[in-house]
């Protein structure tokens, strides 16, 4: 696959994931969180595996333990998502858990031991008056719970996104991406019965959203992203993951109703800013020069 179908691919996937966000909130509406992960993903990984069952034959034990430490990673990430989407709106979860991919090349910077280049300074710097803005209260920034989660989420995603690109290039990217996708669904489970009352879907309408949930945004998303991104940079899937909030948003407004006000869709603006700045000014060759903080 060349780089840029793998971008285009990329691109279909996360805009697919971004509309997970309007499933979700209206799953949640009969079971926690938790409850949603384990259904969600373990049904996923039985679909995957009637499709893809000869890539995991001959599984070696190092893609096996990639593979859960990818489950591990994400399914951090997706407990802190629906956690903080119980007490916030999609837009707003997916602008917050999005400023990850402006952290990504700060967090490249710091494991890389280099200094941070200016772009992702100048991004960050946009991305974080941005989250002021979004967690504005009476003039103030003032951060709910719910909005502290989806924080968590961004800072665990763009932690998935490095471990992904580094595990990717090592192993089938395919069979990495099924092996995480069992994974999230043990752990949810796992987590359901330590902290929350399990409760199946009781209707054809709640298991329509599980099964598209599954299926769609799980065994289409979360598998193929591995694959994709085997093709191209960290960075690069961090800037195509601007199209998920721009998506959510549209979606959260279409359906559920949500209006961000006018501090919301000025924080999400230079939340996209600053994911555009933070990949534009790394093209340019006058960004050779690294930013280096004063000490």
């Amino acid at each position: 696959m060349s780089e840029r179908k793998a971008e285009l691919l990329l691109a279909a996937i996360i805009m697919i994931r971004s509309s997970a966000l309007l499933f979700s909130k209206i799953g949640m509406n009969q079971m926690g969180p938790l409850t949603l992960i384990g259904i969600r993903f373990t049904l996923a990984f039985m679909f995957l595996l009637l499709i893809f069952w000869r890539r995991l034959i001959h599984l070696d034990k190092e893609t096996l333990v990639r593979g859960m430490a990818l489950g591990g990673m994400f399914f951090v990430v997706m407990a802190f998502e629906l956690t903080g989407l119980e007490r916030t709106s999609s837009s707003t979860t997916a602008f917050l858990e999005n400023t990850a991919i402006v952290m990504v090349p700060i967090f490249e910077a710091v494991l890389c031991r280099r200094a941070i280049s200016f772009s992702a300074a100048a991004g960050g710097a946009a991305a974080l008056c941005g989250i002021g803005l979004i967690t504005l209260k009476n003039g103030i920034p003032a951060f709910t719970f719910g909005e502290i989660l989806c924080l968590g989420a961004a800072v665990t995603y763009a932690m998935a996104i490095i471990m992904t690109d580094r595990f990717s290039r090592r192993a089938d990217p395919l069979a990495l991406g099924i092996l995480q996708v069992g994974f999230i669904g043990i752990f949810g489970f796992i987590a359901s019965f330590i902290f929350e009352t399990p409760q199946m879907p009781s209707s054809a309408g709640q298991w329509a959203v599980i099964l598209i949930l599954a299926l769609i945004c799980t065994g289409l998303g979360f598998t193929l992203q591995p694959v994709a991104q085997s093709r191209t940079s960290s960075e690069r899937t961090g800037m195509l993951c601007a199209l998920n909030p721009v998506t959510a948003s549209f979606l959260g407004w279409a359906f559920l109703g949500e209006n961000p006000g006018w501090n919301g869709l000025a924080g999400g603006a230079l939340v996209l800013l600053g994911i555009a700045v933070s990949y534009l000014l790394e093209r340019f060759p006058a960004d050779k020069h690294a930013y280096r903080p004063s000490r």
